[in-house]
């Protein structure tokens, strides 16, 4: 309705319409993402002669590149004689939200050659130019644009040093990002949370010594009288779900967000409930899950899914298998393969073949079975449910690309079956496809030789090297996996 009256108006009553309308008009096609209001108005603006007005045209550029039209962009940003930053940026953006970041860095150096002083760049392009950087992780360039933000007296500007800081998370450069944050005259939430994310990512690479570090961002945001927000809670979430150890840190934040209004019951962010969901059963307290899956207002495929793995975790796969239906009969909402992958597994525990078997028909009538995820989690299915022959016929499917897991499931599945010899077989054409067999794999053929009375080295040498080279942490699996001692002898 509001789109069919601001059409009529753009085709009538001309008479009134001024620049100050079409920008309001202009406004409305963005936020509604309406590439047939664009044009209608952009050929009003033509038809009155505002063609060459700086500010409908830098309007008009963004509004076409919220449609995903760079071509017409283009063709408003060249028909402009005298162009001012503001339309450099709103090109430069354009590029930048389509994801054509080559283009607005090519577009930012044309910028930086124009010989007109009042064209040089701004904090917005600066800022802008640094998230690029970031999210192609150039170095090289974020640190060109740091230096020259440096020299031309933008990084006391919040954003441009947030973005800067932002640039040197991405990049892998934490060190750096610290520096800039400790220099900032001034920060805001959005400072906290730039640093507080790149430690929290940083630590997500296995540096665990940052741990201390990122508390410490926390607690110094709310000593500086910041307000954490549902962003700082989100990005410190998923760290306390890496370990059972970090419960009481989970716990903390769970307190933080009903203390100060964040609490799920309004419905406020499901990517937060799911990460609560997910750190409560990585803690072994379903209890404390279920209680938060049923407070939030609204739920979509990740907060059911984190539910359901949940249930898997704990041992509680029924459980698991009931909230699937729940998702579909409640939510009205579509399993996706993460969904499955997540719920097979509860199959496997109560040897269940028959609802493993409608999750495999499901999988195939919605074009899912081609997920390689989904693929392993079946073939694992099916051999703890006691069916090896649809377990072989998946892994025998050619419409997945087989990796060292799928191989290492298929390889498993003998030995749990006793089929020594066809393990042996498949783990062979397996380092025939090039396929580089990881710990699980070694424990799976070295259990399945085992088992169906076999000598180890019927498994080849490699997997005696493999056994030499991998972790010391391992060796009560190999030990188990191997066997009693005539087996080694024999």
């Amino acid at each position: 309705m509001v789109l069919t009256k601001t059409c009529s108006l753009t085709t009538s009553a001309t008479a009134f319409l001024t620049p100050q309308t079409f920008l309001h008009i202009l406004q409305l096609s963005i936020d509604l993402h309406s590439h047939k209001l664009t044009q209608q108005c952009h050929s009003q603006i033509l038809s009155n002669g505002f063609s060459q007005n700086a500010f409908l045209a830098t309007r008009l550029i963004s509004a076409y590149a919220t449609c995903g039209e760079l071509t017409l962009s283009r063709l408003v940003f060249h028909s402009v004689h005298t162009k001012n930053v503001y339309l450099w940026n709103s090109f430069i953006n354009g590029y930048v939200k389509n994801h054509q970041f080559d283009q607005a860095i090519t577009l930012f150096r044309e910028m930086g050659r124009c010989h007109d002083k009042s064209l040089m760049p701004d904090d917005y392009t600066l800022a802008t130019i640094s998230k690029v950087s970031g999210e192609l992780e150039d170095l090289v360039l974020g640190k060109l644009i740091h230096g020259k933000s440096m020299r031309i007296g933008f990084m006391s500007d919040i954003v441009v040093a947030n973005s800067v800081m932002s640039m040197y998370s991405r990049c892998g450069e934490f060190g750096d990002a610290m520096k800039v944050f400790d220099e900032m005259p001034q920060r805001n939430v959005a400072s906290f949370n730039v640093i507080i994310s790149g430690c929290a990512a940083a630590l997500g690479n296995f540096d665990s010594t940052l741990f201390g570090d990122l508390w410490n961002f926390f607690r110094r945001m709310q000593f500086e009288g910041y307000k954490a927000d549902a962003f700082t809670i989100a990005s410190l979430l998923p760290v306390c779900c890496e370990n059972a150890g970090r419960f009481d840190y989970g716990r903390e934040l769970h307190c933080y967000l009903v203390k100060n209004g964040l609490d799920l019951k309004m419905g406020s962010d499901v990517h937060m409930g799911s990460s609560l969901i997910d750190m409560y059963s990585r803690s072994y307290k379903l209890v404390l899950s279920r209680r938060v899956f049923d407070q939030m207002k609204s739920k979509n495929i990740y907060v059911w899914t984190a539910m359901i793995n949940g249930c898997v975790q704990n041992g509680a796969p029924e459980d698991a298998l009931i909230l699937l239906r729940e998702m579909q009969s409640k939510d009205r909402i579509r399993p996706n393969e993460v969904s499955l992958v997540s719920v097979l597994p509860a199959c496997g525990l109560l040897s269940g073949l028959m609802g493993g078997k409608q999750v495999h028909a499901y999988s195939i009538k919605m074009e899912l079975s081609g997920y390689i995820s989904l693929c392993n989690a079946l073939i694992d299915m099916y051999a703890k449910c006691g069916s090896l022959d649809y377990a072989r016929r998946v892994f025998h499917n050619g419409s997945y690309f087989k990796d060292a897991i799928t191989w290492g499931s298929i390889i498993s599945a003998y030995g749990l079956h006793g089929k020594g010899e066809e393990a042996v077989t498949t783990y062979y054409e397996m380092l025939q496809q090039g396929i580089k067999p990881d710990m699980i794999t070694v424990v799976g053929i070295l259990s399945a030789c085992c088992k169906a009375g076999l000598p180890c080295s019927t498994a080849n040498s490699d997997v005696t090297c493999l056994v030499i080279i991998q972790d010391s942490k391992s060796d009560m699996n190999m030990v188990s996996a191997i066997g009693p001692p005539e087996i080694l002898s024999s």
